[in-house]
């Protein structure tokens, strides 16, 4: 599942880094500068300066809670 995100500040960064830490599944962010785990918060630091990214979630997992969490970053294609 692949979701388009935006993280515009080190607050948004932070607050997607404790959403991803609630689920035990992999959470990967995907940009031009590369890709991280949402879970790592340096990581994310990375993104706020790229527009728009992907968040990127295994196929055959169940991500409605984790949509209703991460709905203020999802923008739309």
């Amino acid at each position: 599942m692949t979701y388009n995100i935006r993280i515009s500040s080190s607050e948004q960064a932070q607050k997607l880094n404790n959403i991803a830490q609630q689920f035990p599944y992999d959470i990967w962010v995907h940009g031009k500068s590369g890709y991280a785990d949402a879970k790592s918060m340096l990581g994310l630091m990375l993104f706020t300066i790229e527009p728009d990214v992907k968040l990127v979630i295994e196929d055959g997992i169940d991500t409605k809670h984790l949509e209703k969490e991460i709905a203020e970053f999802i923008v739309g294609d």
